[in-house]
């Protein structure tokens, strides 16, 4: 592209758009239709000079007029307590029921995995001797010992708190990390998936599984399917870097970034619920058949909400996405 014979021919296009936006209210019919129209043109001719010969004040002055008509043209919008009831009833379900495919292997995978490393260390007095001291081992095992008393260390309603925000930092960083070619969340993944058979190998070791468990499954369901379903989002979004299929790239990361954003915002107050019966199910006094329902019946609800509601809102046709209408222009490659 001749950049300059470029410029010279569409350039009074551009100065008659800058100038009905310098109009504002006071346009005619038909100037608001030149306006739109200009408008197109506009985004049109940015886009070719962004991919075939971009000038960096060119572009900078070109990005400016476009997103001045495009907030003319399009408006201002609010968001709006419709928009929080359209995301908890369709958009976040819908997220996460569409991204099944990777968050499902990912669950699988990491529980037989933290079941393996479990055995390991349950069979291996040697590999439990590797990991701390005969004492200290017997100080985290032992009746009342800390696999125990850790979750009483603190006041319910502020244990709760920092469990809370612990496990959304950690589901945002699965969610936000996973572009930098999934790297990252296979590394906290695995963190999270050791930590697990860590506490399954040393307590199995002194036959006392059955405690271990009756005190990680009330909340730990909830909990690592949601750490499941951001591993697995971020993954997603890893692989859409390496293979963005029929779209730009551009384009895909851009539809599962946003959707990555808002999984992060619906995942934290999944692992609310979860920080709340670890803050107060969890080492409450209720036998441990009853505290292990109360963590089955919050998982159970919070699968038939995805498979339900979101499986129905992505039948028809939702994306986990903002609404088309908040969308940036997608705009052609060449003319």
């Amino acid at each position: 592209m001749d950049l300059d014979v470029f410029v010279t021919a569409h350039r009074a296009e551009w100065d008659r758009l800058d100038h009905l936006l310098h109009r504002g209210r006071h346009l005619t019919g038909a100037e608001a239709d030149e306006l739109v129209a200009l408008y197109q043109r506009t985004a049109t001719h940015l886009s070719l000079i962004q991919s075939s010969a971009p000038d960096p004040m060119l572009t900078g002055k070109l990005t400016q007029l476009v997103a001045r008509a495009r907030s003319t043209v399009t408006g201002t919008r609010r968001a709006t307590w419709r928009d929080a009831v359209r995301f908890l009833t369709a958009g976040f379900p819908a997220a996460v029921y569409r991204s099944r495919q990777w968050w499902i292997p990912t669950a699988v995978l990491s529980t037989v995995l933290a079941a393996i490393i479990g055995w390991w260390i349950g069979a291996h007095p040697e590999v439990q001797s590797a990991i701390a001291a005969p004492d200290e081992l017997r100080q985290l095992t032992r009746p009342g010992g800390e696999y125990e008393t850790y979750y009483s260390s603190h006041p319910a309603a502020s244990f709760a708190a920092q469990v809370w925000t612990n496990n959304a930092q950690a589901a945002a960083m699965c969610l936000t990390l996973g572009a930098f070619l999934c790297l990252p969340v296979i590394w906290i993944l695995f963190l999270n998936v050791l930590n697990l058979g860590v506490g399954i190998g040393l307590m199995s070791s002194v036959g006392r599984l059955d405690v271990f468990l009756g005190l990680v499954l009330p909340h730990g369901l909830l909990e690592l399917t949601a750490v499941f379903v951001a591993a697995g989002t971020g993954l997603r979004l890893g692989w859409t870097v390496i293979d963005p299929g029929p779209q730009s790239r551009r384009t895909a990361l851009a539809q599962q970034g946003r959707a990555a954003i808002g999984m992060a915002i619906g995942l934290a107050l999944v692992l609310f619920v979860s920080g709340v019966i670890e803050g107060f199910v969890t080492p409450s006094g209720l036998p441990t058949w009853a505290r292990i329902t109360i963590g089955i019946a919050a998982e159970l609800a919070f699968l038939a909400y995805v498979y339900i509601l979101g499986g129905r809102a992505a039948r028809m046709g939702d994306m986990g996405d903002v609404e088309a209408t908040d969308h940036s222009a997608e705009l052609p490659a060449a003319a």
